[in-house]
C-alpha cells in the first residue's frame, strides 16, 4: 500500500500509511504562506480495505469551519468523481472508503489538472470566433492565456471573465469549460446573440503555479492574488499584473470573476456596495443578473452570501471592488460550494463537476437579460 501525491496539484505529507485502517496525513501549506485545505493524493494496493485516512492538521486548515458537513471526492479513473463518508472531530478529517482499484484518488474537490486546462484552451483557439494570446508568463515560466472571443466593433460591449485566482477552487475552471462551451456553439442562438452585442476576454486560470503546485490560495510567492489588485507587481503577482494591464487596454463593461467558498454551502454573487463613488445603475444591473441566473438554475440563490460592505468601506485590493472602480464596470464575483449545496443536494456527487459546467452555461442566460443596459 502506498500513497502519494508528487503529481499535478498534488498535496498531502504522510505521516504513517502501514495500516490501512490507521492511515495518518497531513496538508502541506502554500510555499511562503499559511493557508492550506487543499489535498489530492493517491492511494495504491489497498483494493478492498477497509481504508481510515486522517488528516491530523485539519484544525488549522484555512477555513477549518469549513470541514463541517464536508464530503471528501474520490475517484478511481480520474473523470468521474463521487463523495464518499468523511468525518471531522477535533481537529482530525478521517475519509472512510473501501477502494474498488488498486488506483484511487482523493481530493478537496474534483482537480481541473494543467493538461486539461492546455486542452481546453487549444480547443477553444481552434474556433474562428477565438483568439488565443499569451499575455506574460508566471514565476514558474508558465503561460498566462487570454481568449478573447469575438472582435471589437463600435457600440459592442466588453465582458471580462477570471477564474481560479485562488487555484484550489478548482470548480472556477470547471465553471469556465461550460461558460465556453455554450458560448462557442454555433447552434446557441443565444450565444449567437451575445456574440453579435460584446466581445468576451477569458483568462481561464488566474493562477496556473498554485494550482500546478497544489495550492489552496497562493501563487509561487505566496500571494493572494485577490489581494493585489490595487497595486500588482511583477516580482509578487505578475499573473494580476499582466491581466489587469490588458483590462486597461480594453476596458470592461462587465467582469464576472469566479471562485469557491470552503465553508458556506450555496451558489451565491457578491458584488461591489462598498466601493467609493458607486454607481447604483450598476448595481441594479448586479442585482438584476443575479435574479435572472436564479430563474435560469436553481442551483443558484440569493438569500446566503457574503454581508454586503458598507458604504465607503471597501477593501479596494480585491478585484470585484477594484474593477468596479476602476473601470466603471458591473463587478460581480460567482461563488460556489466545495460542499454540497443545501437548496439542491446530490448525496451521491455532491457540488460537482458537471454541476459547475451547467452554471457556467446557465451565466450566459443572465448576461443575455443584461447586456442592453451595459
Amino acid at each position: 500500500m502506498k500513497i502519494s501525491s508528487n503529481f499535478d496539484s498534488g498535496n498531502i505529507e504522510v505521516i504513517e500509511a502501514g495500516n490501512p485502517g490507521n492511515i495518518r496525513l497531513r496538508i502541506r501549506k502554500d510555499h511562503n504562506s499559511e493557508f492550506y485545505q487543499w489535498f489530492h493524493f493517491r492511494l495504491t494496493g489497498a483494493k478492498g480495505q477497509l481504508c481510515a485516512m486522517t488528516i491530523e492538521n485539519a484544525g488549522g486548515a484555512a477555513y477549518a469551519m469549513g470541514w463541517e458537513g464536508y464530503q471528501a471526492c474520490v475517484s478511481s479513473d480520474r473523470e468521474e468523481w463521487q463523495r464518499v463518508s468523511t468525518v471531522y472531530h477535533d481537529g482530525e478529517l478521517t475519509i472512510q472508503h473501501i477502494p474498488e482499484s488498486d488506483s484511487v484518488y482523493y481530493a478537496y474537490f474534483a482537480p481541473y489538472s494543467m493538461d486539461r486546462h492546455h486542452d481546453m484552451v487549444s480547443q477553444a483557439a481552434e474556433d474562428e470566433k477565438v483568439s488565443l494570446h499569451v499575455i506574460g508568463e508566471t514565476l514558474d515560466g508558465q503561460d498566462m492565456d487570454l481568449l478573447t472571443i469575438g472582435e471589437m466593433a463600435v457600440g459592442k460591449k466588453v465582458i471580462w471573465v477570471i477564474a481560479r485566482q485562488h487555484p484550489g477552487e478548482s470548480m472556477a475552471e470547471w465553471f469556465v469549460e461550460g461558460f465556453l462551451d455554450r458560448l462557442l456553439d454555433d447552434e446557441d442562438a443565444l450565444s449567437r446573440s451575445l456574440l453579435e452585442k460584446a466581445v468576451f476576454y477569458v483568462v481561464p486560470n488566474m493562477n496556473p503555479d498554485g494550482s500546478r503546485r497544489g495550492h489552496l490560495r497562493t501563487n509561487a510567492a505566496g500571494a493572494n492574488l485577490n489581494r493585489e489588485w490595487d497595486n500588482p507587481s511583477l516580482e509578487t503577482c505578475p499573473e494580476v499584473f499582466y491581466v489587469r494591464g490588458k483590462m486597461d487596454e480594453t476596458g470592461m463593461d462587465l467582469v464576472l470573476d469566479v471562485h469557491g467558498d470552503e465553508d458556506l454551502p450555496y451558489n451565491f454573487i457578491a458584488c461591489f456596495e462598498g466601493v467609493p463613488d458607486l454607481d447604483a445603475a450598476n448595481l441594479d444591473i448586479a442585482y438584476d443578473y443575479q435574479r435572472q441566473l436564479m430563474q435560469v438554475n436553481p442551483d443558484f440563490q440569493m438569500e446566503k452570501g457574503y454581508d454586503k460592505d458598507a458604504p465607503g468601506s471597501a477593501d479596494m485590493s480585491i478585484s470585484t471592488n477594484q474593477l468596479a472602480h476602476r473601470y466603471q464596470a458591473v463587478s460581480m464575483i460567482l461563488e460556489m460550494p466545495f460542499k454540497d449545496t443545501a437548496n439542491c443536494p446530490n448525496p451521491t456527487h455532491g457540488w460537482s463537476p458537471e454541476r459547475c459546467r451547467k452554471l457556467g452555461r446557465s451565466n450566459l442566460d443572465a448576461l443575455a437579460a443584461v447586456i442592453d443596459r451595459l
